[in-house]
């Protein structure tokens, strides 16, 4: 007879250990195909974009980083510890300290001896993959036209290869110095180095690695302060950026002797290995320590105390020179054309007439005002919306160029209201539609906006052609996704616009376009469903097999994903180029290591009161370029990378990093040649600079006797007023450009300065309009130095005579009277009559309710005259004795007046220097009476008696008509 024995029942702990090794392993199932949705869906949306070859080129840096940095750390750090391991001495007496830690340390030797490499290979890895961009520079790196002033070394140098090394050298410090302490502890643990008895004993193994690893560690010291040397051209010395006397006749020299006396004493450490003697070696690292000590920070101190200080300018000026000119290279200002300009501040009739051309382009819409009224009058639907601030264009109209203000009419998901359903977000309110464009020189008789492009279904000049596509798939303010597409003949549920046909309350279509990757299978859509944590794209029958998601829809985001080496411009603006709204957005090369150049933090360069400063600190720089012109279509969210200088050298390496990622300036279309403009972050950066570097001599320089500041913002005081754009002609041009200018004042040590200019800085920013070629003036900097010897008033000292002039007060306090309030607008100042203009039109909106900005007046300076109109045209005919000679855009406009009863008392000239004389006696009547109603009614309000309310409130209807029809009569 046979008998079987059963397999005995699992444990209890077997049972759990079962489970939770069962648990762990769908875990880590789940994590990992969280990971590989994430990375399939970031693929398919480069390869929808055509960009695929920039994210494979990242991911497989990224890898053979990772794996170089593991390996480089992990292999040396093992082989250390195997070593010292392994030679350790068998029968060495240990002490009974020593035997207690053994016993403690011997369970989980074999963890420690795998385990400590993996860890600190894991971090390495993680470093060096974050580093690859370094690398790949370095290996792909072109040479320059430039060399450095020091050392003779071309630039590309100090752009690609440099930081590598650096990079290289540190990784390399970090991995000996890790392995000389894990050798040194492992030899000790296991008594190949014992202290005892005042006496220091390391076997011979123990000796030849720890004194080849110290001998590797020097030698790498000894390359790495020889690399310094390169380094002080790029560092901060004193006032500059490089080196200066002490760093060329001190540090540098320095930096040599370090080297070489580190070299030394590398090579006796492995004599040491060798001989066995650790007494030179040992000797030598203190004279290593001692003279860099003497050299590295003694004698540059010497040396500047008693030779550099006390000569300051005569010593520095070569090097403020070199550093003048890398600056004005790196920086792109180096063309720059400087004009010595003897301003007029006098006025006379006709002195505007040469001058026509820029008074008729003068923009009186503020697009930092101007949006709720655009909203007002275009938005329609509340889950429409416009750019807070709107942006500045120009488009050809009837052979004449005209500046405009623009902006898309986008989604606001946030007023879906009762409508917010994940049906209705995700494939019904999919797209904006239409792009709006208004004279920026116009305005209509009742202050508010001409419109040339405007409502729905699209009307205006754009749309003339029909192949115009209004609807914005792609905005900066678009849904996180869409779900758009069906197959044809299936009805439509995208709303379009909200009018239709026969009485319909909307009309509605379907996306035809390629925007997305499709996700028309179940496995994507299980992907995209995980991706934005929604069931609906998994189970919602709206998912078809012709379904396409959008997303990462923000212009900038585009960009900046397919172009990961761009610095963007702040201001995506949009066009309508060939028919199609398009993004133009403007990507600079950047780098903090051209030598001699002067550092400059980008956050603080570009922040004035249009761009706050950002939370974010960007990197410093002391190198940039306009580098690619980059537009993303509005409609199919396309990119387009356009090499705009093609001859930056960080361009030409990243081109071959990502070859084919960036067409040639001949692929640009006129069309598109005629839209793109000069960028305000870089023209802010080279301002910024220019507030130094607008000198050439070393002299000047070294003095501090001609620095300059951006003015405040007149209006926002702790802020730095931005530039604008504006067609217009600067003095030595033959016809107007559209163009951007800032102005300078005065700079002092206390960060305060008079209100007077010093100079005025335009650039260039038509392209012209032929196919692939720029204008030969495009980018052009042209600076005004102001004769001191004429006082011509900033911008601050302007804005303070607008407020102080009781002429312009007594009409102000008109305006606000009632539920209403005064906003101003741009402070723009122009070259014209000899001397400098400044206009800046003022709105008038209700303080409560819907507040809707109106250009009512328009407040123009020159010299220290001032005037007051309803028009730029009269302003200018009044400040310029009755007739200035030129007219501006609104010039045909009779602006619209209340119905005004008999007025009293007679017109009131202006004196002779063309601002208004103090009001009549019949205005300032009509004032205190409009004043007094006004205290009076509020009064009456307070109180509750509605009856007097009445009465006071048809007295202050009265003077205020009374007050309007003198007005009136004055500007007959």
């Amino acid at each position: 007879m046979t008998t079987t024995s059963a397999r005995p029942p699992a444990t209890p702990s077997t049972s759990r250990r079962i489970l939770a090794v069962s648990v762990a392993i769908i875990a880590a199932l789940i994590a990992a195909f969280f990971v590989f949705a994430s990375l399939y869906t970031e693929f398919l949306w480069f390869d929808q974009l055509d960009f695929s070859t920039v994210l494979t080129t990242q991911w497989f840096a990224t890898v053979t980083m990772f794996l170089l940095g593991f390996l480089g750390m992990a292999v040396p750090i093992f082989v250390c510890i195997q070593l010292a391991y392994r030679l350790r001495p068998v029968y060495a007496r240990l002490s009974s300290q020593l035997d207690r830690y053994q016993e403690v340390i011997e369970p989980l030797r074999r963890l420690a001896m795998w385990g400590m490499p993996v860890f600190f290979g894991i971090f390495a890895g993680f470093a060096a993959a974050g580093n690859w961009k370094t690398v790949w520079l370095w290996a792909n790196g072109v040479t320059t036209t430039t060399v450095d002033p020091e050392f003779g070394v071309d630039t590309g140098f100090y752009l690609f290869a440099m930081p590598f090394y650096s990079m290289l050298l540190a990784f390399v410090s970090a991995v000996l110095l890790l392995s000389v302490i894990i050798t040194a502890l492992v030899s000790y643990l296991y008594g190949s180095v014992r202290i005892g008895q005042r006496e220091l004993r390391i076997s011979k193994p123990a000796r030849i690695q720890l004194a080849i690893l110290a001998g590797l560690y020097l030698a790498v010291q000894a390359v790495s302060l020889w690399l310094d040397r390169y380094l002080t051209l790029v560092q901060a010395e004193g006032r500059i950026t490089g080196a200066a006397y002490t760093g060329a006749n001190a540090t540098i020299p320095g930096l040599a002797i370090l080297s070489i006396i580190a070299a030394v004493v590398a090579v006796l450490f492995f004599v040491t290995a060798v001989v066995g003697r650790w007494r030179f070696p040992l000797a030598a690292t203190a004279l290593l320590i001692v003279a860099s000590l003497v050299v590295g920070i003694g004698y540059p101190w010497v040396v500047t105390t008693f030779q550099v200080n006390p000569n300051l300018n005569a010593y520095q000026a070569p090097y403020y020179e070199r550093n003048i000119e890398a600056t004005k290279q790196a920086y792109g200002v180096a063309d720059m054309e400087v004009t010595s300009f003897k301003a007029e501040t006098d006025t006379a009739p006709g002195q505007l007439r040469s001058d026509a051309e820029t008074t008729a382009s003068v923009r009186i819409m503020d697009p930092a005002v101007i949006g709720p009224t655009v909203r007002q009058l275009q938005q329609y639907r509340s889950y429409y919306q416009f750019a807070q601030e709107l942006d500045v264009d120009r488009y050809e109209i009837d052979g004449k160029t005209q500046d405009t203000v623009v902006s898309v009419r986008d989604l606001d998901m946030s007023k879906l209201g009762g409508g917010d359903s994940w049906n209705n977000r995700a494939a019904v309110y999919t797209h904006g539609y239409g792009l709006v464009a208004m004279a920026g020189n116009e305005r209509t008789s009742d202050g508010e906006p001409v419109f040339l492009e405007q409502g729905i279904p699209s009307s205006g000049f754009l749309t003339e052609s029909e192949d115009f596509e209004p609807r914005v798939y792609f905005g900066e303010s678009s849904p996180d996704y869409s779900i758009v597409g069906a197959p044809k003949g299936t009805t439509p549920v995208e709303i379009d616009y909200p009018r239709g046909e026969d009485g319909a309350s909307d009309t509605k279509t379907t996306f035809n376009g390629d925007g997305g990757p499709r996700i028309g299978n179940t496995f994507t859509k299980l992907l995209y469903a995980m991706k934005f944590q929604s069931e609906q794209i998994l189970f919602s029958d709206l998912v078809n097999s012709e379904s396409q998601i959008l997303y990462d829809r923000d212009p900038r985001t585009r960009v900046q994903k397919v172009a990961p080496y761009l610095t963007l411009d702040r201001d995506p603006y949009p066009s309508v180029v060939d028919g199609r709204i398009v993004w133009i957005v403007d990507g600079f090369t950047t780098s903090s290591t051209y030598p001699y150049s002067k550092t400059v933090s980008m956050q603080d360069a570009i922040a004035d009161s249009s761009t706050p400063a950002s939370a974010v600190a960007f990197d410093n720089i002391n190198y940039i370029r306009n580098s690619v012109k980059a537009t993303v279509d509005a409609y199919d969210g396309s990119v387009k990378l356009y090499a705009w200088d093609d001859e930056d050298p960080i361009l030409e390496t990243w081109q071959k990093i990502y070859p084919s990622t960036v067409l040639p300036i001949s692929e640009m279309s006129g069309d598109l040649m005629s839209h793109v403009r000069y960028p305000t972050d870089l023209f802010k950066v080279q301002r910024a600079m220019l507030g130094i570097y607008h000198i050439d001599d070393a002299g000047s320089f070294a003095q501090e006797d001609n620095r300059w500041q951006t003015p405040k913002d007149p209006r926002s005081k702790d802020q730095l007023q931005p530039p604008y754009y504006l067609s217009m002609k600067m003095p030595g041009q033959d016809d107007a450009r559209f163009s951007m200018f800032s102005t300078f004042i005065p700079a002092d040590a206390q960060g305060e300065s008079r209100e007077v200019l010093m100079g005025y800085l335009a650039v260039d920013s038509d392209a012209g309009s032929t196919k692939g070629e720029k204008s030969p003036d495009y980018g052009k900097l042209r600076l005004l130095e102001i004769d001191t010897a004429t006082t011509v008033p900033g911008p601050g000292q302007v804005q303070n005579t607008f407020d102080s002039d009781t002429e312009i007060a007594n009409k102000l306090n008109v305006l606000t009277l009632g539920k209403s309030e005064v906003k101003y607008g741009n402070l723009l100042t122009l070259p014209v009559g000899g001397g400098l203009l400044y206009v800046q039109p003022v709105f008038v909106q209700s303080s409560e309710g819907t507040k809707l900005p109106n250009l009512r007046k328009v407040l123009v300076a020159f010299g220290d005259r001032v005037a007051f109109e309803d028009t730029l045209t009269e302003a200018l005919d009044v400040l310029f004795g009755g007739d200035s000679g030129a007219a501006a855009g609104d010039e045909d406009v009779t602006p619209t007046e209340p119905e005004t009863g008999e007025g009293e008392g007679e017109e009131t000239p202006p004196d002779e220097g063309g601002t208004p004389a103090p009001g009549s006696d019949a205005q300032q009547q009509a004032l205190a009476d409009a004043k007094d109603a006004l205290t009076a009614r509020e009064t009456a309000l307070k109180a509750g008696d509605l009856e007097e309310f009445a009465v006071q409130d048809k007295k202050l209807t009265a003077a205020i008509e009374k007050l309007l029809a003198l007005e009136g009569q004055e500007s007959e």
